[in-house]
Formats: C-alpha cells, sequence, structure tokens
C-alpha cells in the first residue's frame, strides 16, 4: 500500500486538519457512495475499473482502522509542517537574497551625503587656490604713491620724492627753427656724457625745452656747459637743481641767451616740469 496516497481524497473527503476531524459515519457515507460510481460493474469499458475499486477499498480500510487512521492522520501533520517550513524556509531565503541585493546596490550606490561633502571639499580647495593666486598676484604690486599736492610740490620745488633724483635731470631749450630735436636726437647727443635712462620732450610754437635724466649726478654735470647741439640750433642745458656753488657758468643780462634761461624757468615750466617730474617718479616706483 503506498503511503503517499491521501486516502481522504480516494473517498472524495476534505485531508489535512478537516479530514481528521471527520467521524466514522461521515467516511462510511463517503465510501459507499464512491463504491457505486467505482465499481467495475458499472464501467465495464473501463480497464482501470478494478484497480481505481481496489484502491478506493484500501483507503477505506486505512481510515476505517483507528490505529492506522491516527498514523495516516500524523504523516499528513507531518508534511503539512514540512511544507510549511520549506515555505517559511523558502521565504527566509528570498528575504536574505533581497537583503543581500540590497545591500550590494547600497555598497556600489553613490552616497548623497558622500557625494555633498566631496562637492563641497573640492570647490573649497579651488577656493583656496583662487585666494592665493589673488594675493600672490597683489603682492607683486606695490601700492602707487599718493600725488602729492601743488602746494607740496610747490614747498618742494616741484616733487621729486624719493622716487627720482632731481640732480640727474637736467633742462634744455632751443629755439624752434629748422629740424629741431627729438627725443632720439636729444638720446644721442647726452649719451656721450653717459646713460639716458629718459626724455621727456614738450614744445611750443616758439620754443622747444626737455627734461633729460642721466643715469648719475656726474653723468649730469659733465653734460652742463658742455652740450652745445647743432651749430644752427644750439641747446641751452641746465641742472633741474642747480648746486649751491656757483653756477658752471652765467649769461649777460644783455646778451640773447638771457630770455631763454628766464623763459625755461618761469611758472609756464615749472607748471610742465612738475608734471614730468610726477610721471617719472611713479615709473621709477613701479620700476622697484
Amino acid at each position: 500500500m503506498d503511503v503517499e496516497v491521501d486516502h481522504y481524497a480516494v473517498l472524495g473527503l476534505p485531508s489535512g486538519e478537516e479530514g481528521a476531524q471527520l467521524s466514522d459515519q461521515e467516511i462510511n457515507k463517503a465510501y459507499r457512495s464512491k463504491a457505486r460510481e467505482l465499481h467495475p460493474d458499472k464501467r465495464p469499458d473501463d480497464p482501470s475499473a478494478h484497480a481505481n475499486f481496489l484502491k478506493l477499498q484500501n483507503s477505506y480500510q486505512v481510515l476505517k482502522d483507528e490505529k492506522a487512521r491516527k498514523l495516516f492522520d500524523d504523516l499528513l501533520r507531518i508534511k503539512r509542517e514540512k511544507v510549511q517550513r520549506q515555505g517559511q524556509q523558502d521565504s527566509k531565503r528570498r528575504k536574505m537574497m533581497s537583503d543581500l541585493e540590497e545591500r550590494e546596490r547600497s555598497a556600489f550606490a553613490v552616497d548623497p551625503t558622500m557625494k555633498a561633502r566631496e562637492e563641497e571639499e573640492r570647490i573649497s580647495r579651488q577656493l583656496k587656490q583662487e585666494i592665493a593666486r589673488i594675493i600672490a598676484m597683489h603682492s607683486n604690486k606695490k601700492p602707487a604713491a599718493a600725488a602729492p599736492s601743488k602746494q607740496d610740490r610747490a614747498a618742494d620745488g616741484g616733487g621729486g620724492g624719493n622716487g627720482l633724483d632731481k640732480a640727474k635731470v637736467l633742462k634744455v631749450s632751443w629755439e624752434k627753427t629748422g629740424e629741431g630735436y627729438t627725443a632720439q636726437r636729444l638720446r644721442e647727443i647726452f649719451r656721450e656724457f653717459g646713460s639716458v635712462e629718459d626724455v621727456v620732450i614738450k614744445s611750443t610754437k616758439k620754443k622747444g625745452s626737455a627734461l633729460v635724466v642721466m643715469e648719475s649726478e656726474d653723468a649730469a654735470i659733465a653734460a652742463t656747459g658742455n652740450v652745445l647741439g647743432d651749430l644752427s640750433n644750439p641747446l641751452l642745458v641746465v641742472p633741474l637743481q642747480p648746486a649751491s656753488s656757483p653756477a658752471v657758468f652765467s649769461a649777460d643780462k644783455n646778451e640773447p641767451d638771457g630770455p631763454k634761461l628766464g623763459n625755461l624757468v618761469g611758472a609756464g615750466y615749472q607748471d610742465f616740469e612738475n608734471a614730468v617730474l610726477e610721471k617719472m617718479k611713479k615709473a621709477a616706483q613701479k620700476q622697484k
């Protein structure tokens, strides 16, 4: 007799816990009803009619015997519990696999908090680099000196400050006749007495004038009184800041050169001189 056969099902009865609660009368009634249905005389053309009827009789004998039925009910209970355990294990296994997959996804997924922190650190590093660049850029630039007022320039004779040594500066003037003098021409003339740092020319309709900055005071002294220029248009050269000693040369008041010197150091030229000195001072400060 096959132990895997569900004898309740063979008789057309409910199985499991509900089958275990059936009475003997309900089992007998179910057997008689099923026997009439499966009797071989009722199924002459069914080759399996005899085997099915025999199976019905065997199941009825098991359920009719109290001890055998009790063992069969226990066997069904154990099978149900096994199925339940397997279902629970499968559920736990599925949950475990789901949790494992979730942890793997979380491990490889980008953490929003971590991403925000990395973004903050990246921006902070870039900001520090920009601040360092700006500080380095401005540290290489020295602040320009404040422009002195007219009163200050008048007090110090034109305002040279510490950026320009006025002892190296020469005042040069000439008449506006012929070709005149350019900055390049003046550099060539004064270069015989030393290097020329700068030449600034101011011209009017009748007179040309310039400030020539020599490389040293000795070069300026050497050029004073020795530079003549072209014979057709001689140059008048005097120091911007005369020494306390007597001048290198003097001119008689009645001589034609008298008005030239007066025009050179007059109020009009003084303003031009002050402006040029201020520009030279700023240029010297930038070169430091």
